[in-house]
């Protein structure tokens, strides 16, 4: 019983996609990336909704891979059950979506959730811009790159443009991390405006 409360809390605190997305980026830190890429594409006359992870690290062998999504199994000393990947998946494919996850050893993963866009019981995103700040303030030798589609209109952020603009101004200053958040935040709004004429 106490087993099942935990998965159910693991669940309750991951109902929104940009929680995953964080999850999976942590064990792409764990796997020593030195850039990690998120690209979300939104395409309405598809009615879907994409979520890509890639990064450079280690990556895993067919045994591992066979066996991530698994809830029950784990790399990770500090807790017995390994919730991450495969509530990702599972909350893809509850919107009649799917989930595939790709790696090859030293040369990185690659993780595809999609979702079926209007599909009662997909999460919403959350606040991508707090999960982007989070990655980029806790491993500053990682490069994150974010990519977001509307339809046809997209925003990118990318750190390792930021950092020649900041030239040597370090992302820990309370005014950068307030800009980068407002800058991701904005960038996402202004691709949701409807176009007029």
């Amino acid at each position: 019983m106490k087993h099942s409360l935990n998965i159910l809390k693991v669940v309750i605190n991951l109902n929104e996609l940009s929680l995953h997305i964080l999850d999976i980026c942590q064990n792409s830190i764990k796997a020593n990336a030195t850039l990690i890429k998120i690209i979300i594409t939104e395409d309405l006359s598809q009615n879907s909704f994409q979520v890509i992870i890639h990064d450079d690290g280690c990556g895993m062998n067919q045994k591992t891979l066979s066996e991530v999504t698994d809830p029950f199994f784990t790399t990770r000393t500090t807790r017995k059950v390994g919730l991450g990947i495969s509530l990702f998946k599972m909350a893809a494919e509850m919107t009649d979506g799917d989930f595939t996850i790709k790696s090859t050893l030293a040369k990185g993963t690659s993780v595809i959730a999609n979702f079926k866009y209007d599909h009662i019981d997909r999460a919403p995103l959350g606040k991508i811009e707090e999960t982007l700040v989070i990655l980029v303030l806790n491993e500053l030798e990682i490069d994150i790159y974010y990519e977001h589609t509307f339809n046809k209109k997209t925003y990118i952020f990318d750190t390792r443009e930021v950092k020649q603009v900041l030239n040597g101004i370090p992302f820990t200053s309370h005014d950068v991390i307030l800009w980068i958040k407002n800058n991701i935040k904005e960038g996402i709004l202004d691709i949701h405006k409807e176009e007029t004429t």
